[in-house]
């Protein structure tokens, strides 16, 4: 791994800890990836958490995939549906890497989605 990629990925771990931090202060729990997205996708419809079903709660996690991923070129907010719930197109594939690469291509987009929010 080069000195610059170690220096990313140590840079990566420290805004995630911050944002870790914020969200653990706010809802009283320490998130995981999953936890993050599922308050992404409620963020991004605009609705407080109700009895979403284990579908809907699949599909919240897609919403905030999706608009986590749309600054990067991935998708795009194709139309918001009768419900208000946003479909989004997918404008060109996700890099093939492998898990450890995933979760830190994730975790980048994820903190620079909060970057603004939270100043992290």
């Amino acid at each position: 791994m080069s000195e610059e990629t170690e220096q990313d990925i140590n840079r990566l771990q420290e805004r995630w800890a911050k944002l870790s931090d914020i969200i653990r202060t706010r809802f009283g729990k320490k998130p995981d990836i999953e936890g993050i997205l599922f308050l992404i996708g409620v963020r991004e419809l605009g609705e407080m958490p109700s009895d979403f079903t284990k579908e809907q709660k699949v599909d919240l996690m897609h919403i905030a995939l999706c608009a986590v991923l749309a600054p990067g070129g991935y998708f795009e907010l194709g139309h918001l549906d009768q419900e208000g719930w946003p479909h989004w197109e997918q404008l060109k594939p996700l890099p093939h890497v492998d898990i450890f690469s995933q979760e830190v291509f994730l975790k980048s987009y994820i903190v620079d989605y909060f970057a603004d929010i939270y100043d992290i």
